[in-house]
């Protein structure tokens, strides 16, 4: 598993100001190039590209990359708040790690930033010799980048908070948060069997703060229980909720390791993350499907295309892995009724009235119980059972529950 350093070096790359940084500081590099490039730059180069030439390109890119970075927010804005009203509000943080977005926000603002940049030490003096012709070069780089972000930006804009893309995007996010789940369903700890308890004695490990886990830094955890000698229990697993002095961990022998630095390998935010918690992924998609089946929007067809989608997540994910990495943790595995569960119980609740829906989830289930996984089969067995209930309390017509009872063969 990766690590919660790496992980915060990937959070931080998906910032907004972090991209548009990276291109800002071209201006700056610029400045650094032109005194190391000057001498070996063609003095008839440097004479026809020169202040003259550089300078009115800059002047369009700080007037106009403002204003089409502003009005470039706004589309985002509208959308992201389009998306969280008509498909879930959880969408929205989908939406904003989208990279494509991201990448055209932060070439614009990058360009401006950089055109401002280099304005500013034009002025100053720091481009004296060559160094216009250096900035020229430099400048022409951005302009690329800024005509490529707008050929990306009107292709995106047509996707961009759909319903199709956001289902998309969520699919995707499912996709390989569960693959990486069912790989190390105990996060390559020593799994702990249903009901077991650490031992007497334990010290437990008091939560700081309150709210869901997002990570567990499995490999400092290891690192620390290998130099005290020590086993650490696992309580908090990605997506648990916790409050304030709550047990995130026991350590055995108490007092083999501190606390308070144990506390640090675990993430805790006040809203859950895809990271690490497939359960929260596969909530996402069905609560798309039980908002569409809600009597103010009444679209049944996303409801059946969210099935189908969390039918293939569930039937084609890897079967659970066996490979334990840290010994000395010990942490439960990520159990297969609760992803049917997640998946499949608010639709059958909601669904139930519709029979096209409910005909939709029997076929959906009879996928997973036919399955090559047990687990799964035996979960999506349960769920087949339950499912039937909600129906035949809410169909009307005998002919449409006695189908149903025959496609899930009880």
């Amino acid at each position: 598993m990766k690590s919660l350093r790496l992980w915060q070096v990937v959070r931080l790359s998906r910032r907004l100001w972090v991209r548009s940084s990276l291109i800002a500081v071209l201006g700056i590099v610029a400045a650094g190039a032109a005194a190391l490039l000057g001498p070996v730059i063609p003095q008839e180069l440097a004479d026809r590209l020169g202040e003259n030439a550089v300078m009115p390109v800059l002047d369009v890119l700080a007037s106009s990359m403002l204003a089409v970075t502003t009005f470039s927010l706004s589309i985002m804005v509208t959308t992201h708040r389009q998306a969280s009203s008509q498909v879930t509000p959880r969408s929205h943080r989908l939406l904003l790690e989208d990279t494509t977005t991201q990448t055209v926000l932060a070439t614009f603002i990058g360009a401006f930033i950089f055109a401002l940049v280099s304005i500013i030490l034009f002025r100053a003096g720091a481009y004296t010799g060559a160094a216009p012709f250096v900035l020229f070069a430099f400048t022409v780089l951005v302009v690329a980048l800024v005509v490529v972000a707008i050929l990306r930006w009107i292709d995106h804009l047509s996707r961009l908070g759909s319903m199709d893309e956001t289902i998309a995007q969520a699919t995707l996010r499912a996709r390989e948060t569960l693959t990486a789940a069912r790989t190390a369903p105990s996060l390559l700890a020593t799994p702990l069997p249903d009901g077991e308890t650490p031992p007497d004695g334990a010290e437990a490990v008091p939560a700081p703060r309150g709210g869901y886990v997002q990570l567990v830094d499995m490999a400092a955890l290891s690192e620390q229980a290998e130099r005290a000698g020590a086993e650490i229990w696992i309580n908090a697993v990605p997506g648990s909720f916790l409050v304030t002095g709550r047990a995130l961990a026991h350590v055995h022998p108490p007092g083999a390791l501190d606390a308070a630095r144990i506390a640090t390998a675990f993430e805790i935010e006040a809203v859950r993350s895809f990271e690490q918690d497939a359960r929260f992924a596969l909530i996402v998609l069905s609560e798309i499907a039980s908002r569409a089946l809600s009597p103010g929007i009444n679209d049944p067809g996303t409801a059946i295309d969210i099935l189908g989608r969390l039918e293939r997540l569930l039937a084609e994910c890897p079967a659970a892995g066996d490979e334990i990495r840290y010994p000395r943790l010990h942490a439960p595995a990520l159990r297969a009724d609760d992803l049917v569960e997640d998946a499949f119980a608010a639709i059958a609740r909601d669904g139930a009235p519709m029979r096209e829906v409910a005909l939709r989830l029997m076929h959906a289930l009879n996928t997973l119980r036919q399955g090559d996984d047990p687990a799964l089969a035996r979960a999506a067995a349960a769920m087949t059972r339950r499912a039937l209930t909600h129906a035949e309390a809410a169909l009307v017509i005998d002919e449409d529950k006695a189908a149903l009872r025959r496609l899930a063969g009880l």
